[in-house]
């Protein structure tokens, strides 16, 4: 016996057009899987915003060349590293590289980290990508 449930939803006209061609173009086979990410990725968000243990990714793209950017670095990873399970450097040009810190642990504690490193000088973009440890899903 299966866990599904269905239940009906009403939307108006352009919404739900506006919806099927959302769903159309990021390749979802259905509706029905394209209500269930949405659910999903709002139960992720409310798991970061209670505090809870959450996992995510870091990614900072910077120029390597900048003195002492690296050394800032890897100081303030090695001030977290209760929370930073891996990390994997790119180069993607001569002067830019590519970095990418995996994390897991409490949402206020990565958010913090994520924050002194985009915030160090030299660092030209950084991106916090929000998941879940999966245990509700």
């Amino acid at each position: 016996m299966s866990d599904l449930m269905r239940f009906g939803v009403s939307l108006e006209k352009g919404l739900l057009r506006d919806f099927d061609r959302l769903i159309n173009n990021k390749q979802y086979a259905n509706r029905s899987e394209a209500i269930r990410d949405l659910i999903r990725n709002s139960l992720v968000e409310d798991e970061w915003k209670k505090g809870e243990d959450v996992a995510g990714a870091i990614s900072l793209v910077y120029d390597h060349h900048k003195r002492e950017l690296m050394n800032v670095i890897v100081e303030i990873q090695h001030d977290y590293q209760d929370i930073i399970v891996a990390s994997q450097h790119v180069h993607l040009d001569h002067h830019n590289c590519l970095e990418v810190i995996i994390v897991k642990g409490k949402s206020d504690k990565i958010k913090v980290l994520s924050d002194k490193l985009r915030a160090v000088k030299g660092v030209k973009h950084g991106s916090l990508t929000l998941t879940t440890l999966g245990r509700e899903f």
